[in-house]
């Protein structure tokens, strides 16, 4: 198979877009925004930090509750590592993550999203996504 370099090129820029929005998205909990990362069938797991795993509409509401009782939520997301094969790719990428209580004080975690990326009408949406932490400090838990 032959590599088209614009093409791999701007898939990359795409994902890494893709990536940037959902960060954005949760930081901002803005579900809607959020929303435009899946696909409506998507597949959602954060159990690996305590959370649920289930449908897009499914973690919006947990999300929803569970990031409620932070001030800020900050997911910084590097290292993206993709692998691009036609109209679907695999996506693993790093996430660090302080989360500040109104009290002031300030938890972090860390680890990786691993992405099953489908290219749709709309561009890259993810159709599963599966949260791996890696570490927490200061967390109560």
């Amino acid at each position: 198979m032959t590599v088209d370099p614009i093409r791999d090129l701007a898939d990359r820029l795409a994902i890494g877009d893709l990536l940037t929005r959902y960060a954005t998205a949760v930081d901002r909990r803005d579900w809607d925004l959020y929303r435009t990362v899946f696909t409506s069938d998507a597949e959602i797991d954060y159990t690996s930090a305590g959370g649920i795993a289930g449908t897009v509409d499914e973690v919006v509401e947990f999300l929803d509750g569970a990031l409620s009782g932070f001030e800020m939520t900050q997911h910084l997301v590097s290292n993206v590592d993709a692998s691009v094969e036609g109209d679907t790719a695999r996506v693993t990428a790093m996430f660090n993550n302080p989360m500040r209580l109104p009290d002031g004080d300030t938890w972090f975690t860390g680890g990786w999203y691993h992405h099953d990326l489908v290219r749709t009408a709309d561009g890259w949406r993810s159709r599963r996504l599966r949260e791996e932490s890696a570490w927490f400090d200061r967390a109560p838990f």
